[in-house]
């Protein structure tokens, strides 16, 4: 994938084009890239398998980028006749278009107050009765004649009627005014309504459709229609990962409380609906993981209290839709820890992938690394691009590393988190000299601040044993057990 760039052509990483699809921007693991494009169109999981930055999450990123937009949004309805157990509601996109324009329909219309009957806009407190001066309802008292603005309703023998007419919809006196208007040989009531300095014109249809409205049960959104596809739950907490109902002191005491439906939040399996949840070290999340199972099964997980100390704990939502696809992520030595029943789901819908960790130096790789390094410094946003002089001591690190970590000759390492790290050290340094560029000097320089602590401790003393007994105290000491003076080499 992709397209590659000629050394000769270019004298630092600025003048290299970053590819667009994200896909493209994975180094070196040509083999995941493809089944990663493959399980994202046909919402397969995966299983990726391998040492901490070689490209996980940037391709669990990635799959989102061929997914769909959402479709559906997902509420909690409240439920009158047993508040404690919320209904669930799904509103695809079209149906959420034809909402707004029913709102937009019960809106009525708004005209100037000069615009309206002189009695109506004199009762509603736009216009003085005395001098016909218009100006703010909030006035009480004319600004123009100094009279009171206020109308007596009563010398009007059809006011009582026209109350009760208003009242059949649902809309008092205070600040409305109905009346009726006629329309060839039908009649129909009119309501005007203040709205600030407009008037609000709603005519009977209008009335009954916002009658309808305000009839439903309230509602909350839990998981918005425009949301990120992709939802990360690394390291999530079981209340993060499977949703919760929030505590209230006053227990959802409809005059002192809040309702139960409004205290509903949905969890990651929730929010990753028709998108991706990436969990990475998902071993981490122990027996959670069988919840993770369930969620994926069903295609739904119920929301409720997970305090048993809490008021939310007598709430629960049933039914919540999470069809989303895993993609989760793990080291090799915690591979066996992925319950079997989970880790057969993946396989029985999905790929397993064994990451690689270093790919053959030749120059189509050695401009990828220049491709890496751009994206580094484009992602980081605070340092200057590099030299090509500069990027070939990055080529030589990733030479070394393949060679000492994986024991791989002619190869180059993917282990690119830390080359990450060497790229902005070395780009902190030009910007505290006053560089324009990243030069070979600093990277060389950045190299010597680069050095894992555990071999800065091995070099000034000589092993881990020794740091640790040079620094303990004397309390210390006797925690420690130094094997009578015999390295473990677990730091060598």
């Amino acid at each position: 994938m992709g397209s590659y760039i000629n050394f000769d052509e270019y004298t630092d990483t600025s003048m290299i084009k970053i590819p667009a699809n994200p896909l493209d921007r994975v180094i070196g693991q040509d083999e995941a890239v493809k089944l990663a494009l493959m399980a994202a169109r046909q919402r397969r999981n995966l299983l990726l398998v391998g040492p901490p930055g070689v490209g996980k999450s940037m391709i669990a990123q990635a799959m989102s980028f061929y997914l769909p937009r959402p479709q559906e949004e997902i509420r909690v309805v409240h439920n009158p006749v047993y508040p404690e157990r919320p209904f669930v509601e799904v509103k695809t996109r079209d149906e959420i278009e034809r909402e707004k324009i029913e709102m937009n329909s019960i809106e009525g219309q708004l005209i100037d107050p000069k615009d309206a009957p002189q009695n109506v806009a004199e009762r509603l407190g736009y216009r003085c009765p005395h001098c016909g001066f218009y100006s703010s309802p909030s006035e009480n008292v004319c600004p123009q004649c100094g009279n009171t603005k206020m109308v007596n309703t009563a010398q009007s023998p059809f006011s009582d009627v026209f109350n009760v007419i208003g009242a059949a919809f649902g809309v008092g006196s205070n600040e409305r005014v109905t009346q009726t208007r006629r329309i060839g040989e039908h009649e129909e009531v009119i309501v005007y309504e203040r709205q600030g300095d407009k008037i609000r014109v709603m005519d009977e249809k209008t009335m009954e459709r916002r009658r309808k409205i305000e009839k439903k049960s309230p509602s909350k959104v839990i998981v918005p229609i425009d949301r990120n596809p992709f939802v990360l739950a690394t390291g999530a907490s079981e209340t993060e990962l499977l949703g919760d109902v929030r505590h209230d002191p006053y227990g959802g005491h409809p005059q002192l409380g809040t309702l139960p439906y409004e205290r509903v939040v949905a969890g990651a399996v929730h929010m990753a609906h028709e998108g991706v949840l990436f969990i990475d070290e998902i071993t981490h999340l122990g027996n959670l993981q069988r919840f993770i199972l369930t969620a994926m099964q069903e295609k739904s997980f119920p929301i409720i209290g997970r305090n048993p100390q809490s008021a939310g704990a007598s709430v629960r939502v049933d039914d919540v839709p999470s069809d989303f696809i895993l993609v989760a992520a793990c080291n090799i030595a915690d591979l066996q820890y992925i319950l079997s029943p989970l880790r057969s789901r993946i396989i029985g819908n999905g790929y397993e992938i064994l990451m690689e960790t270093v790919m053959e130096d030749n120059e189509k790789n050695r401009l990828k690394y220049l491709q890496f390094i751009a994206q580094e410094i484009n992602m980081d946003g605070r340092i200057p691009h590099m030299t090509i002089d500069g990027a070939y001591v990055i080529i030589q690190e990733g030479r070394r590393k393949a060679k000492e970590i994986d024991g791989k000759d002619n190869a180059l390492s993917l282990r690119l988190r830390e080359l990450g790290g060497l790229v902005r050290a070395a780009g902190d340094i030009a910007v505290e000299n006053n560089h324009k560029l990243i030069e070979k000097s600093d990277v060389i320089e950045a190299l010597k601040l680069y050095i894992p602590v555990e071999e800065k401790i091995k070099k000034y003393y000589g092993s881990m044993e020794n740091a640790l007994r040079t620094e303990a105290t004397g309390s210390q000491k006797g925690v420690y057990n130094y094997s009578n003076g015999v390295d473990d080499g677990i730091y060598n």
